[in-house]
């Protein structure tokens, strides 16, 4: 018997529920001092939804996966330990490894691959990483939550085939490779049952048969039922403190509807996770802005490269898009950092020396960024009383479910920004109001709204991903400082948790978008070489909502059509977290995507424009030229429902049947130097390739070897991803890796089992899915 079984039943239900947006709470009786969590996966927000604490940002998680290096992400995950044991957090709700099913999945840049091998390789590494340094992951969202509409909601219906070979084995992946200490489970339902209460497939498949030993969490107000939760496997319901357990469970277990020994099952797992992060590590030192660099660089994926690339002496660059002066370096929603600078394609090239004239040409969205200049913040009580003042590094303010210290949220009234702003330039600048509810704003001592905004959807998160701006045009003058002042008088309304959100946003004076698409067309003509940076924008990618199309945002296409026009040696600069139609990739010089590449972003992108790094990204996705050639799209549910009827067939497994070929496939990329594979030896499991430097340069391929059957068969993909490593060497040399070939790949899930399929076998080894100059020969009968 344990000594907490002799504690009160309330006292263990206690330990079950949140305290409040973070944490769970202390509770004495059972020698348990409390634990808190934070958002990732691209680093460490803390308690706190605020800049006021800053964080690293490391590149997006497609980024990650772009660099297929197992090591890499091991030291990436080394790092937010590090960050999160100096912010006091104990539990990083991070890594998420859903898959790419569909192009159209708007959070998809918060995953890794469209592939579940390389998925779960890559995820066991950043977990192995962050456990190393005493602090928990919660790998998510357990499982099959692919997509954004009614995610809360939905129920998918999937065959147990496809998820077991598809959905499930990232997940199977990380449990058995690097024993995580939490996984959080999915709002959507799977055939029928919601996940917070999905005893087959968290008590059955996760603990049962995969031995997982750790803890598993809600997604936040993801626990709907307090009976039905306890006997599915469900540890912890977040937030607090309004949650189905505490006192509602207490209750459950005295009613006798869940025994008192489930209710201590699930105190021993959050009891040993508490001893697992209390323990004291030495982690490495490392410099967090450094390795976010590197990563950044070696997940570059150079799609395209007509001679251009690396730079060659130096050339007069003409750096165009406004995504080049104002960075978007990572998606929208949770995995939202703040990080103390963020370094733009513009800082970057300049740092680095380079002769650049820049010209904005077009923008991804409409939407204004929020203030660049200083600011405060004060809140008040109803009464006017000050509660606090604080720091405010951006126009963007965003305090959910925790109030800065000395702010009570029961009396809060409103919250004023204030700031001097001095110009760069005269003209009409734009100034906005983002948020929902009663504002007050006031330019240089003119009152330019009170009023209220309405909210532009019924969804409350809505108002929290993405809230509607009103924008106001005011003459400013260069030099000269104006006050500005933003007050936001709060009003309870249907947000389950203490929030209080909103932004000023800004935007210098421009040209209308003829003239600076004009302007770009010139600064091209004037300069040897032309680099636009193009992207999406926060209405296209982001938690919350699915994408409805691949095309760039607002006149990006036109804008490189343009520029490209204008000079043969254009870089198209990709900036986005997930496939987009590039219908000018053929007329350009160099197509590069760069992800959303965090807080280096600008440094990343001059040390590979001037080769002072190789781009080391492949593409963990499949890119399509056209959304309609996609196999698989569908993210809307039907009556609340989302089938998977496409079974295994997804990604490139889905491309290879259709017949249809993509504009670049999974595994593409190129670097700055050549390789020549010149042998594959397969004995016991392993497989050794033998392959050259061929080029000037010292270089990084990504090896990757695909299975395939002798004979083709129709129940089954004409090849998958089997095995990957990475390759250094220097010009002219030849490098031996050797790659684990699991006897799992030869598996497909049958009767209730993984049963392997008898007959012939090659092993494509190369470059990508297809472009594979060794095969090897193997007999499974």
């Amino acid at each position: 018997m344990h000594p907490h079984d002799q504690a009160p039943v309330e006292a263990r239900a206690r330990l079950l529920a949140g305290r409040d947006m973070w944490s769970l709470p202390a509770v004495p009786e059972l020698g348990f001092d409390g634990l808190v969590m934070s958002d990732g996966p691209v680093g460490v927000r803390g308690t706190e939804w605020s800049a006021a604490d800053p964080s690293i940002a490391l590149p997006s998680p497609t980024a990650l996966a772009a660099t297929w290096d197992t090591a890499l992400l091991r030291r990436a995950g080394e790092l937010l330990a590090g960050e999160a044991r100096r912010k006091g957090v104990q539990v990083l709700l991070a890594p998420t490894v859903n898959l790419h099913r569909s192009p159209l999945g708007g959070r998809h840049f918060e995953c890794f691959s469209e592939d579940p091998l390389l998925t779960g390789e890559l995820a066991a590494g950043l977990v192995q990483g962050v456990q190393s340094g005493g602090v928990a992951v919660t790998v998510k969202h357990f499982v099959a939550n692919d997509f954004e509409t009614e995610r809360m909601t939905a129920d998918v219906v999937v065959s147990e085939r496809a998820l077991r070979e598809l959905y499930l084995l990232p997940f199977e992946i990380v449990v058995r490779k690097a024993s995580p200490y939490g996984i959080m489970t999915a709002y959507n339902g799977v055939n029928g049952t919601t996940m917070s209460e999905h005893d087959e497939l968290v008590n059955g498949v996760l603990r049962g048969e995969w031995g997982f030993d750790g803890f598993t969490v809600s997604d936040w107000f993801g626990a709907r039922d307090t009976v039905r939760a306890a006997l599915g496997g469900l540890d912890v319901a977040m937030p607090g403190p309004d949650t189905v357990y505490g006192p509602a469970l207490a209750e459950a277990v005295r009613a006798g509807e869940v025994p008192e020994e489930v209710l201590d099952q699930h105190v021993q797992r959050v009891l040993e996770l508490a001893r697992r992060t209390s323990v004291d590590v030495d982690l490495p030192e490392v410099d967090g802005q450094a390795l976010a660099r590197e990563i950044a660089a070696r997940s570059f994926t150079l799609l395209r490269n007509e001679g251009v690339l690396p730079f060659e002496g130096s050339p007069r660059v003409a750096l165009i898009g406004g995504l080049a002066k104002e960075a978007r370096v990572m998606g929208g929603g949770s995995a939202q950092v703040f990080p103390a600078h963020v370094v733009s394609p513009l800082e970057g090239l300049e740092s680095a020396g380079l002769d650049v004239s820049y010209a904005r040409g077009a923008d991804p969205s409409l939407r204004l960024n929020p203030a660049a200049f200083t600011l405060r913040t004060t809140a008040y009580a109803e009464d006017g009383t000050v509660l606090g003042e604080f720091p405010q590094p951006d126009g963007a303010l965003q305090w959910v479910g925790q109030m800065p210290e000395g702010v009570d949220y029961a009396t809060l009234g409103s919250v004023a920004m204030r700031g001097t702003f001095t110009p760069d330039v005269s003209g009409d600048h734009q100034i906005a109001i983002e948020g929902v509810g009663e504002f007050r704003l006031t330019v240089g001592g003119d009152v330019l709204f009170d009023g209220t905004t309405a909210a532009e959807s019924d969804d409350p998160f809505a108002a929290f991903f993405f809230a509607p701006q009103k924008v106001f045009s005011v003459p400013l003058r260069e030099g000269a400082e104006v006050e500005i002042e933003l007050v936001h008088r709060l009003a309870r309304g249907e947000m389950p948790l203490p929030f209080v959100g909103f932004g000023l946003a800004h935007r210098e004076p421009t040209a209308d978008p003829d003239t600076l698409l004009a302007e770009a067309e010139a600064a091209a003509a004037a300069s040897d070489i032309a680099v636009v940076v193009v992207g999406t924008s926060k209405e296209v990618e982001s938690e919350g909502f699915d994408r409805t199309s691949l095309r760039l945002p607002g006149r990006q296409d036109e804008l490189v059509g343009r520029v490209a026009a204008a000079n043969p040696r254009t870089i198209v600069v990709v900036n986005a977290g997930s496939p987009v139609e590039m219908p000018w990739r053929d007329d350009v010089a160099a197509v590069l995507l760069t992800w959303f590449p965090g807080q280096e972003a600008g440094h990343a992108l001059a040390d590979v424009l001037t080769g002072r790094a190789e781009p080391g990204g492949r593409l963990p996705t499949t890119w399509p030229a056209v959304l309609a050639d996609c196999p698989v799209t569908d993210v809307t549910p039907v009556d609340g429902v989302m089938r998977y009827d496409e079974g295994v067939f997804i990604g490139y497994r889905a491309w290879q049947r259709s017949g249809t070929a993509p504009a670049y496939e999974f595994g593409s990329g190129l670097g700055y130097t050549t390789w020549s594979y010149e042998k594959a030896v397969h004995e016991e499991g392993v497989l050794h390739v033998t392959l050259r430097n061929t080029g000037s340069r010292p270089g990084r391929e990504v090896v990757q070897t695909y299975l395939a059957p002798a004979v083709p068969d129709e129940n089954r993909p004409s090849r998958w991803l089997a095995a990957f490593a990475v390759a250094e060497a220097a010009p002219g040399e030849s490098v031996t890796v050797t790659l684990d070939v699991p006897e799992r790949s030869f598996c497909t899930w049958q009767d209730g089992a993984w049963r392997p399929v008898p007959g012939g076998y090659v092993l494509h080894t190369g470059h990508s899915l297809t472009d594979t100059p060794l095969t090897t020969r193997l007999d499974r009968s």
